[in-house]
């Protein structure tokens, strides 16, 4: 009896292995068998939440083409559509777009669309519901059509800036910041040292904000036929009820989706069938896949900080890892099909050393041969600037956020909250200045002194780089700098930024760079380049990372398993506990924000 049930136990686990191995085979194949285009389509887009730059690829669903729909796959779903007679017009339901810069991308490829000849229709049941949607009306005044239905709204009431200042809370709190910052424009740590806006906080933030309203009402009214002062008007008067949106101009029709969908498919020829554009790239392929030459596209997202890429399930934040962005740009310069690089760039920054990794691979390449160009999509500020400043050329929108040529750094000093909660931190240490960045003591005169010895260094060798890869006097560069933020319109003004637009601005200029024709055929390579599910089963069953540090597998962006942060943050309130001595163990152990935009 013993003998049979060990032996059944084996074949039921040995038929277990053959199934799961038998499903995924099943679903390698059933990815490799995609149904075709139809005879004649309605491109179909549902911007219910912002659209991401990159996704990760370390799932098995994301391997086999399962992933979130990315803002570059839907510009070539659009450039690949207007070239398609298939293709009859584009149905697009507009709900939560991105930031100014993503809008801005998103109009320009509608534009490109339109310019085919083919019609762009916008539809949703309202621009906001007891809330702003100047966002999503600024990108559905881009197309030849908007519609609402009848119970809706525009709320068109302009953008806004919110800043908290907690500096009475950190101190009632027993918390004092002692943060240096290069200089009176780095904003980000008056949160900590300020109670309300700074006379240079206030001035730099007011000319974001008026750069940005300028270009929203700019936008809407050469889009809707309208005056700049009639625009302004209708957003102080807003909200605006449906009807009074349709007399205003705003809208060209008050329709439920239903009707929306019947005049679209009318216009189509009344056989048309919807296709989402995700699905119609999957099926047609993107553009600019064929040809003997090479532009490479290598992403860095998020903010930037020591070590390799990776994603966070649960914020949803994406970081940049220096690591693995610098070895994703050395792939693509030591590929000799390549002959030029789009770096894109959308990061608010991080990490000087790591930043300064990066900057001198886009350095090396130019220097091997490799043109490289920068696209900005929504921030390249700070250490987004600093790896983007040594390219050949860059691109950013006029809404893109960036410059923040400066640095912060210290620390909060906690002493007396613990002090509060009946808490003492003694410590022990050898070394002069082994405690300088403990939290539960404040800094000596002399340490302080080497904290802002440090913050100078680090602002003199990012303005004479900036100087140099920008080829400006020093002096041009500290005018503008001072870590001060600017909209990419600004930007181009004061020489930080070469050209406005976006992606297919950059790749224009890379091209030119490149020196290839104008009529030649050029393939666009992600690097690092998209895993086989092969390759994703085998770091499932194990096979995490390459084979060395220079491995392509070391430069893709690695998706946390969704208990990593909960685990990670359970493992420090842990190591708290077992401080504070309220767990025992043999085991002993021992922590810094930007404004939300408002549209």
């Amino acid at each position: 009896m013993k003998r049979f049930i060990v032996g059944a136990l084996a074949t039921i686990g040995a038929l277990s292995v053959l199934a799961f191995f038998g499903f995924i085979f099943l679903i390698v194949v059933a990815a490799g068998s995609k149904p075709g285009v139809p005879s004649s389509i309605v491109l179909e887009l549902d911007l219910d939440k912002p659209l991401p730059e990159q996704v990760p690829e370390d799932s098995l669903a994301g391997a086999l083409g399962q992933k979130e729909t990315t803002v570059r796959d839907v510009l070539d779903a659009l450039e690949k559509g207007a070239k398609d007679d298939r293709v009859k017009a584009l149905l697009v339901r507009v709900d939560q777009p991105g930031s100014v810069a993503e809008v801005q991308e998103l109009r320009d490829a509608v534009k490109a669309f339109r310019a085919s000849g083919k019609k762009a229709i916008a539809f949703t049941d309202s621009f906001g519901e007891a809330g702003n949607a100047s966002g999503a009306y600024y990108l559905a005044a881009a197309f030849d059509e908007v519609y609402i239905q009848p119970s809706g709204d525009v709320n068109l009431t302009g953008l806004s800036f919110e800043t908290p200042f907690a500096r009475d809370a950190f101190a009632k709190l027993g918390v004092q910041p002692r943060i240096g910052q290069r200089y009176e424009y780095k904003n980000a740590v008056n949160t900590y040292t300020e109670q309300t806006f700074t006379a240079p906080h206030r001035e730099a933030m007011e000319k974001l904000l008026s750069s940005l309203y300028g270009q929203i009402v700019r936008g809407i009214a050469e889009d809707r036929n309208l005056s700049e002062d009639e625009v302004k008007a209708l957003i102080d008067r807003a909200p605006l009820l449906g009807q009074a949106a349709l007399d205003a101009k705003l809208v060209d029709g008050l329709l439920y989706r239903d009707e929306v969908l019947e005049k679209v498919k009318k216009e189509a020829g009344g056989e048309a069938k919807l296709l989402f554009a995700d699905k119609y790239l999957e099926r047609a392929g993107r553009p600019n896949q064929k040809g003997d030459s090479t532009i490479a596209v290598v992403y860095g997202v998020g903010g930037i900080s020591r070590g390799k890429s990776d994603s966070n399930p649960l914020s949803g934040e994406q970081g940049f890892g220096g690591d693995s962005v610098a070895l994703a740009l050395r792939k693509a310069t030591e590929d000799s099909k390549v002959k030029a690089i789009l770096f894109r760039v959308d990061s608010p920054g991080g990490s000087y050393v790591a930043s300064d990794t990066v900057r001198r691979e886009v350095q090396r390449a130019r220097e091997k041969g490799k043109p490289v160009i920068i696209s900005m999509a929504t921030y390249a500020a700070s250490g987004g600037y600093f790896v983007s400043m040594d390219a050949d050329k860059i691109v950013a929108q006029p809404g893109t956020l960036t410059g923040s040529i400066g640095v912060f750094g210290g620390k909060l000093v906690t002493a007396d909250f613990w002090s509060k909660l009946g808490i003492n931190w003694e410590t022990l240490a050898f070394g002069k200045d082994a405690t300088m960045y403990n939290t539960d003591s404040d800094f000596t005169p002399e340490q302080l002194a080497k904290n802002e010895a440090m913050l100078d260094r680090i602002y003199l060798d990012f303005t004479e780089k900036a100087a140099k890869g920008r080829n400006l006097p020093l002096e041009q560069i500290q005018s503008v700098a001072k870590g001060r933020v600017w909209t990419g319109e600004d930007a181009l003004a004061h020489k930080l930024v070469d050209a406005l637009g976006g992606f297919p601005k950059a790749l224009e200029l890379a091209r030119e760079a490149a020196k290839l024709p104008k009529d030649a055929e050029v393939r666009v390579q992600v690097f690092p380049r998209k895993k086989q599910p092969a390759e994703v089963l085998s770091e499932l069953l194990g096979g995490g990372e390459g084979e060395n540090s220079e491995d392509e597998a070391n430069a893709r962006v690695s998706a946390l398993a969704p208990w990593t942060p909960v685990l990670e943050q359970t493992q420090a309130l842990y190591r708290l506990g077992l401080q504070l001595g309220l767990i025992r163990s043999r085991q002993e152990a021992l922590s810094a924000p930007m404004p939300d935009t408002q549209w």
